[in-house]
């Protein structure tokens, strides 16, 4: 059991021992150690702080981009409908004015038309008076051949003209 046991003296001397090195661990280590523990923690705390600081600014940057991006999106879709009416407007007028040309087109065409069939008829009127003359005139030559025919011809012709 002594070997269990450590001896008296030793037991004083490793206390003496002990109590030195916690004596000079106390004077000249134990204060720069709690100083450095103590800027270790503080600096872990700003550390902590400033992360907390720049998550809340990245919140309200990631909230002012989301509001951002959804007034892009109001922009884009409202310069798309105004592009989409601008287009019905301007297709609507193109029909207009092409529908309106098209009647005058048409109206002219008639007018042509018509003034041309005036020009072909008074000038088959023209050709069928010429053609009658002519006719007239040959039937005259043919059957007034002589002095006695005309001399008949012309007191018919002034009787009926006395009658009427």
């Amino acid at each position: 059991m002594d070997l269990l046991l450590p001896h008296t003296g030793t037991v004083i001397w490793m206390l003496i021992a002990f109590g030195t090195v916690f004596f000079l661990l106390t004077k000249f280590a134990w204060k720069p150690v709690l100083g450095a523990l103590k800027q270790r923690e503080d600096s872990i705390e700003r550390a902590i702080k400033s992360a907390e600081m720049a998550r809340h600014e990245m919140e309200k940057l990631q909230a002012n981009n989301e509001k951002i991006i959804a007034e892009g999106k109001f922009e884009r879709d409202k310069i798309l409908k105004e592009a989409r009416e601008l287009k019905t407007s301007i297709i609507e007028d193109a029909k207009a004015k092409a529908v309106s040309e098209a009647d005058k087109i048409i109206e002219s065409a008639r007018e042509n038309i018509r003034a041309e069939k005036e020009a072909a008829l008074d000038e088959i009127k023209e050709h069928a008076a010429t053609l009658s003359v002519h006719m007239a005139e040959l039937l005259l030559h043919e059957k007034l051949a002589s002095k006695k025919e005309q001399k008949e011809l012309i007191d018919k012709l002034l009787r009926q003209v006395k009658t009427h």
